[in-house]
Formats: C-alpha cells, structure tokens, sequence
C-alpha cells in the first residue's frame, strides 16, 4: 500500500482544514487506517484511527470532540477533518495504514507498517 497525504496548510486558532489520504493498492479497504503527528523535537503522536469497515473509531485525547475521520473504500481515500484548531495542533501529519481486516484500533506507530509523506498543518494563534 502507498499512501499520499495532502491537504494541510496554515490556519487561524478556531479555524479548520481537511486532510485526505489517497492510497494505491488492492488491500486498501482491508486496512486499519490511522492520522499521526509529530511536532518538531516531540515523537509522534496517535491522532486518530478507524477500522477497515469505518465501524470502529478511536481518538487520541488531545483531539477528542474536534478532528473526525471517515473512510471511502471505494475511493481508497480516508480524510481527517480537524475544527476548533489548536496553536498546539501545528504538526506534521502522517496517515498510515495498520494491520488488516482487524477491528482493533492500534494507538501505537510500530503497529502501523506503511506510511505517507506527511503533510505540514501550521496553526497561528
């Protein structure tokens, strides 16, 4: 699986922005998907994960109540949509996709074995 993340940008506190990541690959739909973040001299972060058949969602703490994940099997794509931004949620994110055909949202990078390019989302307060 190759993944392509796009969509991130430079925002206002309060503001929103939409990720999408685009994969490539047969298994897509069969994975669990997941949004990560790391900011400069931090490690990377859990920021949100669904299940192969978007039944199951998890989300880290820090973004509970704002940021949304969906999937679209069909389209091979999966989106984050992030509201109510956050000086703290400047970071570079990364989507990846998990194990398959499994309905347990994994929290931890090292259950995650492909991974995107990443894409910057700044925050300005």
């Amino acid at each position: 699986v190759q993944l392509q993340a796009s969509g991130g940008g430079l925002v206002q506190t309060g503001g929103s922005l939409r990720l999408s990541c685009t994969a490539s690959g047969r298994t897509f739909g069969l994975h669990v998907m997941g949004w990560f973040r790391q900011a400069p001299g931090k490690e990377r972060e859990f920021v949100v994960g669904i299940s192969w058949n978007g039944r199951r969602i998890s989300e880290g703490d820090s973004v509970k109540g704002r940021f949304t994940i969906s999937r679209d099997n069909a389209k091979n794509t999966v989106t984050l949509q992030m509201d109510s931004l956050k000086a703290e949620d400047t970071a570079t994110y990364y989507c990846a996709a998990g194990p398959l055909g499994v309905t347990t949202i994994f929290t931890s990078s090292a259950q995650y074995h492909y991974w995107g390019q990443g894409t910057q989302v700044t925050v300005s307060s």
